[in-house]
């Protein structure tokens, strides 16, 4: 998305991100990095560096982020738009239980789970802690900051996988199910159509709703003509 939007004429493009990764792949242009305290830090920011429009193109599952600028916008009278890549859709061959947040994904593990993989990254990894019955093996990019479920392994990997990677990792841990969030996106899909390839079950957890009357795209292409037609100056 910066690497696009910078590229057009007229467009000041400031990219922000909420600093959870050690990390992180910085993308093109000017970057800031840390949470802004709140609507009341983000109105502020966004009034003091005189920005025309917001892009929220955060992880689909950041809904507090969503939220916020989201709110903010609407309160300086800011053009916001979100950009959101389509949903994975079951298909045939998928075995599916789909839940509508972490706590009931970890009440969805049955007695037949006995080796979990769970791939929502590091920050939902506390609402598998009290599932003692279970072994996971457990993939963030990095080492959760809450205790781990107590017969847990923790492999710490950045993706994307390929197809055959992930099969194997299914295979050599003996893995009984897949846990997962719905982000969408063909970067991570891999673990999906291994799933599917290897039988396993997947509890998918939905994702959460956007703000009421929020603006969506699907696609960079699409923000990018928005960002045309909405933000002739400065953005972020």
């Amino acid at each position: 998305m910066a690497r696009r939007a910078s590229g057009e004429r007229g467009l000041d493009i400031v990219s922000s991100l909420a600093g959870r990764v050690a990390n992180p792949r910085l993308p093109v242009g000017a970057v800031r990095v840390g949470g802004f305290g709140g609507v009341e830090g983000l109105r502020m920011w966004l009034r003091e560096n005189a920005i025309d429009a917001v892009v929220d193109a955060t992880h689909p599952f950041a809904a507090r982020v969503s939220a916020h600028a989201a709110t903010a916008a609407a309160e300086l009278d800011i053009p916001a738009l979100h950009l959101r890549r389509p949903e994975w859709v079951q298909r045939c061959g998928d075995l599916w239980t789909r839940v509508p947040d972490l706590t009931a994904a970890a009440a969805a593990l049955t007695a037949r789970d006995k080796q979990v993989l769970l791939t929502i990254g590091r920050q939902g990894v506390g609402a598998f802690v009290g599932c003692t019955g279970h072994g996971f093996v457990i993939r963030s990019i990095d080492a959760p900051d809450v205790p781990l479920p107590p017969r847990a392994k923790l492999l710490l990997a950045r993706g994307p996988f390929t197809f055959d990677e992930e099969l194997v990792l299914m295979s050599r841990h003996r893995i009984d199910v897949l846990v997962t969030k719905n982000s969408g996106g063909e970067q991570t899909e891999a673990k999906i159509f291994a799933a599917r390839t290897a039988g396993l079950p997947v509890i998918m957890i939905d994702r959460p709703p956007l703000p009421e009357g929020a603006v969506t795209v699907a696609d960079v292409g699409a923000a990018v003509r928005w960002l045309r037609e909405s933000a002739p100056h400065r953005v972020r």
